[in-house]
């Protein structure tokens, strides 16, 4: 609000110099209510942006989806994805009958799925093929579940993954997740292959199965040197 108000005293000389002249008008700004007002203003926009920031921080980043599904014999396999998003990460934990748990992760953003097996303190690398990705975008759409169930349409398969001799890896080589899951353990290359032959000894098989209906048993065995 503006407050204005006539100034008509006048006294010598310019009485004379403004005989004619109407009395002065002279307003005045309240610069001390502006100031207040403002102030106010920005301290509500600071509170309400910092609310919002922090109920954005506290948004999970991670997220777990349950995955259930009956084996050959129709025992349901324990197993659970924890979907990070914001890294590119999905890690799968493999539980057991004996409740022994093997940990496959998969990171998406350097195209890498590193295997742990329960019970060993070795680590086998693979590079992702194009149905791995297809696998995972499945995984990352079904991950505001919290549990999916396949029923008798899922699909299984068994892949057999070679490891490489000579293939040893330096941990510190690997990305910040690989290198906390295998930082105590050797780790090994593997790459795909049709099947071990009769002289080739498989060494253990991991059940891993995905939202997309396809349940694979991945199986290691060493290639001769």
């Amino acid at each position: 609000m503006v407050r204005c108000w006539k100034r008509s005293e006048t006294t010598g000389l310019e009485d004379s110099q403004r005989m004619d002249e109407g009395p002065t008008v002279s307003c005045q700004f309240p610069h001390k209510a502006f100031w207040v007002t403002l102030s106010a203003t920005l301290l509500l926009v600071i509170i309400a942006f910092g609310v919002r920031g922090h109920l954005w921080v506290r948004q999970p980043d991670a997220q777990v989806v349950r995955i259930t599904v009956p084996d050959l014999t129709g025992t349901l396999i324990n197993q659970s994805a924890l979907v990070d998003k914001h890294n590119d990460l999905v890690t799968y934990s493999v539980t057991s009958p004996a409740n022994h748990t093997s940990i496959v992760l998969f990171d998406i953003k350097h195209g890498l799925i590193c295997y742990k097996p329960m019970n060993q303190e070795t680590c086998y690398l693979r590079k992702m093929e194009r149905s791995d990705y297809e696998n995972m975008q499945s995984l990352l759409q079904q991950s505001m579940q919290k549990e999916v169930f396949l029923g008798n349409e899922t699909q299984r398969q068994t892949e057999f993954l070679g490891v490489m001799g000579g293939s040893q890896v330096d941990v510190s080589t690997l990305e910040e997740p690989l290198q906390a899951l295998c930082r105590h353990s050797s780790i090994h290359w593997t790459r795909r292959q049709d099947g071990p032959g009769k002289q080739r000894l498989v060494y253990f098989c991991i059940d891993i199965c995905f939202p997309s209906n396809i349940c694979v048993s991945v199986c290691f065995y060493y290639l001769p040197e």
